[in-house]
């Protein structure tokens, strides 16, 4: 289908991840809203190098497309069951999370049945000009070459292009691919179930990194490591492994309340509490944790030496390759000694996350893009970019708005505020207050004057009123006239 150039559409969305998705499939049902949404990508696939069998998502069925903003949905979770005839079967599992594998399957369903989707079309550029932004386009045929441009306008720009794969820098420039003739795969943990068999046949591999996939993986590849005498190394910098922090009251930390505090942090400390925050998120599951020392145990019985090393406190300084053996030399540090130490391995599997950056197609915008003083997207609260308030980000704003970013059930409250935007209403209703603590400093009491302006500001919230971003975010948040993996 070819594009028309001279139709502006209200939204042209770019990337079709899980948020992109999602404000795709809430936007459908929408009389007052045309949208359109273009991926480079052939069609959808989530996290396909991490596709491990038996591995679930780290968020509950209802943290899906759409349902926590419109539970009535068509394009529900468990309405994809429904058709599947597997409801009852999920029912009897009696398990909240769904298999990784069912929720790429699911995310598949639902893009199937949208018309709004273009597949194949890489952005090159975007301009603007009298409050309508026009998208040039590549459009690639299934062997990936370029067959035709497409141009696309629209009112209103969404971002959800995602983060890309991050190498820590003393991986950088080391490659695993024609160093040396006996030199295994150098990969990031997105590239991983392709380079199974490879890091096996290396003869010893290092994990470098934590969280879950570094854990997914290192529980994927034990039991074939130690039946065919592979070392298998797992080394982080974290003081331990840290499980993932999964109690309720945490929990609210993925609320709005305290994406308004996040928000009007000063730079430098939010920056701060960002870092240490990650380990909320990005940490094991507990079951994982316990099923790796079972695992362990299990292995080690008859009191059999296990080739593999656990090591924690171990920061990578290093990497090269020795010329005559072709293995990596990875240089380490233990951060509470300050001692170094060096490990030889035959493959290195880099679990160290991924960022987000700044679109190249957003270069001829100038700066009508806000940009902070690192270089990156500077979000407002109410997920814009430009002063006007058109241009939306869903996902990559971790930097700006904390743990609820990569949050899978926040997404649908996100997509709900850029609809709200972009129509001047409410199609579906915000929940602004959700979290029974206090983020901040709570108003005093004894100023009978905050407390009356605090009630006002949320009757009018309540009538879906519609205010400007702050610098500083508001407590009381209300719209802004211009608003993906999950708590791992």
């Amino acid at each position: 289908m070819s594009a028309d150039s001279t139709h502006i559409h209200d939204i042209l969305g770019v990337g079709i991840g899980p948020f992109g998705l999602g404000l795709a499939a809430l936007s459908e049902p929408l009389n007052d809203v045309d949208a359109i949404f273009v991926d480079q990508r052939p069609e959808f696939r989530w996290h396909p190098g991490m596709m491990i069998e038996g591995s679930t998502i780290q968020v509950p069925f209802l943290a899906d497309l759409v349902t926590m903003a419109d539970p009535t949905s068509p394009y529900s979770f468990l309405n994809f069951l429904k058709e599947r005839r597997r409801l009852y079967p999920f029912y009897i599992r009696e398990s909240f999370y769904p298999l990784r594998a069912e929720f790429d399957e699911y995310c598949r369903w639902v893009a199937a049945q949208l018309d709004s989707l273009r597949w194949n079309r890489r952005v090159v550029s975007v301009t603007k000009e009298d409050g309508v932004f026009t998208a040039l386009t590549e459009v690639a045929d299934d062997s990936g070459s370029i067959v035709t441009t497409e141009t696309y306008r629209a009112r209103h720009l969404v971002l959800g292009v995602g983060t890309q794969p991050v190498l820590p820098p003393a991986l950088q420039g080391v490659s695993g691919d024609g160093n040396a003739d006996t030199a295994g795969p150098l990969i990031h943990t997105a590239d991983y179930l392709e380079n199974r068999e490879a890091l096996l046949e290396s003869g010893a591999i290092t994990i470098v990194g934590s969280g879950q996939s570094a854990a997914e993986i290192y529980r994927d590849l034990i039991d074939d490591a130690e039946d065919r005498g592979v070392r298998l190394d797992w080394v982080t910098r974290s003081p331990r492994f840290f499980p993932m922090e999964y109690t309720k009251l945490t929990l609210e930390m993925t609320s709005p309340e305290y994406t308004d505090h996040f928000r009007a942090l000063p730079d430098e400390l939010r920056e701060r509490v960002g870092r240490e925050q990650r380990t909320l998120y990005k940490g094991i599951s507990a079951d994982l944790v316990d099923d790796i020392h079972d695992t362990l145990y299990r292995l080690s019985r008859c009191g059999r030496r296990l080739l593999t090393n656990l090591i924690s406190e171990a920061e990578l300084e290093t990497a090269d390759i020795d010329p005559i053996s072709g293995e990596f030399l990875l240089g380490f540090r233990n951060t509470a000694l300050d001692k170094t130490f060096t490990r030889r391995s035959g493959s290195v599997v880099a679990a160290t996350g991924f960022k987000s950056q700044v679109p190249d197609f957003l270069s001829p915008l100038g700066d009508d893009i806000r940009l902070d003083s690192r270089g990156r997207l500077d979000v407002s609260r109410h997920y814009t970019i430009n002063d006007e308030g058109t241009i939306h980000v869903v996902g990559g704003e971790e930097h700006t708005h904390g743990v609820t970013a990569p949050d899978l059930g926040f997404g649908p409250w996100r997509a709900s505020v850029v609809l709200a935007a972009v129509t001047g209403r409410e199609p579906y209703p915000i929940e602004r207050t959700i979290a029974f603590q206090t983020f901040g400093v709570p108003a005093d009491e004894s100023d009978a004057s905050a407390l009356t302006a605090a009630d006002s500001t949320d009757a009018g919230s309540a009538a879906g009123s519609i205010d400007h971003d702050s610098a500083a975010g508001s407590a009381a948040f209300a719209l802004d006239d211009s608003k993906e993996m999950t708590h791992a």
